[in-house]
């Protein structure tokens, strides 16, 4: 199952976007830290390398992540030339004031009110770029809801005389070149509602979860054996007692059941990638007819 996203109001912003990058010192990207390299946009990184600014890497929900996974991908981020990376929790006091001395680290030549530190907050949608710039203002200014790209237009904040931030849409990118991309972003609400079909992302949502975290599943819904992702849809719906006129079992209610436990963080704490996985996975659908084709055109 393919899933791309990119409603009209995102390719507005990316131009908006470039424009405000030239006035910006740091690019400070939000990333879900269950899925960090599913929810880096690609677009983030073509943008602030043309205009080399260094990005600050933020792993936000590091709370709901697997705590033996995130240390991995800070190493992966930080081992990267202009990039920094941190993991925290918008939703705990005082995270949130880490990205401040983290962004100044890369920019020290921005520390006064001649020149004052700009930050550029970008990242996918849902992702808690709002909840964050919130707890920095510590105040609610920044639109918040729990659905994909609420916000819609750069807003600018100053947080002191000599640090201020702007706020970027959610962005997604025109094309999500490996499917299952898609389906981590679907499953952590960060894509459209009307881009995916939910039982299709919890039985892929189902099938990681079997492979990584069997124990997570049994704790939650007493089960044992479950032999596939279908299996573990069919074992939520009895024990909720999810049931259809007939007496089948009400497979799309649990498999929304399952997509709200995975989200909430009611199932634990959980990573759908780590650097290894990544790494074995296999190329995108099309990408090793393409190299085929272009040693063909070599020889």
């Amino acid at each position: 199952m393919s899933i791309n996203w990119f409603p009209g109001h995102m390719a507005i912003a990316v131009d908006k976007i470039k424009k405000a990058m030239a006035d910006h010192d740091v690019v400070v990207e939000i990333l879900d830290a269950r899925c960090p390299m599913a929810s880096s946009n690609p677009m983030v990184e073509t943008l602030r390398l043309a205009r080399q600014r260094p990005c600050l890497k933020v792993l936000n929900k590091a709370d709901a992540a697997d705590a033996a996974v995130t240390p991995q991908w800070l190493a992966q981020f930080n081992a990267q030339k202009n990039t920094h990376a941190i993991a925290l929790s918008a939703k705990k006091p005082g995270d949130a004031q880490k990205i401040i001395g983290a962004a100044k680290k890369l920019a020290p030549h921005r520390n006064d009110t001649i020149k004052p530190l700009r930050l550029l907050v970008m990242g996918v949608p849902n992702v808690g770029k709002s909840t964050l710039i919130n707890a920095l203002l510590k105040q609610r200014k920044a639109k918040v809801g729990d659905e994909p790209a609420i916000t819609k237009a750069l807003a600018r904040y100053e947080l002191s005389p000599v640090v201020s931030l702007t706020d970027t849409p959610g962005l997604m990118w025109p094309k999500i070149e490996h499917p299952d991309d898609g389906l981590m972003l679907a499953a952590s609400h960060s894509i459209g509602i009307n881009a995916y079909i939910e039982s299709e992302v919890a039985i892929f949502l189902a099938d990681l979860l079997l492979a990584r975290y069997p124990k997570l599943l049994a704790a939650r819904y007493g089960a044992k054996e479950m032999q596939d992702g279908v299996g573990v849809i069919e074992t939520v719906a009895a024990k909720r007692g999810f049931r259809i006129r007939g007496g089948g079992f009400d497979f799309e209610k649990a498999a929304i059941t399952l997509l709200n436990d995975y989200r909430s963080g009611t199932l634990g704490r959980i990573s759908l990638e780590t650097p290894a996985s990544r790494a074995a996975r296999p190329a995108p659908p099309g990408r090793n007819e393409a190299a085929s084709e272009a040693d063909a055109d070599s020889e």
